[in-house]
């Protein structure tokens, strides 16, 4: 079955260019394009699509307003995509609930990955936030007032939440630590279920707030 996506952003040139992006790939179906965050919500109650695209700067209701509003399991998926590279914006949205975060000069090919990541329950952040964001952030948070998961993470989820935290997908991961792309999926759901995690973006906050990623820099 095809992805279904709504796009807001009260842009219509990047509406349109966004739709035509993502309509060219064989399994995405955009279901609609919206100016604003009241608009927003209105088309997820209507179309509830796998994937929210959402600007930030919108008339009548941001973007970060919509990702809190949406919070819950029964959500669509949401990647916050826009031209602000601002770190307030990318740590509210990630811990919001967002599982992507993209500026708006990322290629096409790393829109469709978004999507195609967002919807299987993946992340994807753009590296030019990822590691900056995460190492800046980890100094703020004291690594005793960090979560502390409901079971160790053995040494091998350790090593495989230090390899997230560098930014590195699954697939390099597991290049990496020379194991198999399935270990690395099994490894990563188990430690998102100890810290009861809503995704990989969360993971990778907390080996920079617990002090795990230190060794990576």
């Amino acid at each position: 079955m095809a992805i279904s996506v709504v796009i807001a952003d009260d842009q219509e040139m990047v509406r349109t260019g966004f739709r035509m992006i993502l309509e060219s790939q064989p399994d995405i179906e955009v279901l609609a394009d919206v100016v604003d965050g009241e608009a927003a919500l209105a088309a997820v109650a209507e179309h509830r699509p796998d994937v929210l695209l959402l600007d930030i700067r919108m008339p009548r209701l941001d973007g970060l307003e919509v990702t809190r509003r949406l919070s819950g399991s029964d959500r669509p998926r949401i990647v916050i995509v826009t031209t602000f590279d601002l770190d307030e914006y990318v740590h509210a949205a990630l811990h919001g609930g967002a599982c992507g975060f993209l500026l708006k000069d990322a290629s096409p090919a790393m829109l469709v990955e978004a999507v195609r990541a967002a919807a299987v329950g993946d992340s994807l952040v753009s590296p030019a936030i990822t590691v900056r964001l995460l190492r800046e952030m980890a100094p703020k948070t004291p690594a005793a007032q960090a979560r502390r998961p409901a079971e160790p993470l053995t040494e091998r989820e350790r090593d495989v939440v230090r390899c997230l935290a560098r930014g590195m997908t699954n697939a390099e991961i597991a290049g990496e630590l020379y194991v198999s792309l399935s270990t690395v999926k099994t490894h990563l759901a188990n430690v998102q279920a100890k810290l009861d995690a809503r995704n990989r973006v969360e993971i990778a906050a907390w080996a920079w707030e617990s002090g795990l990623a230190a060794a990576t820099t």
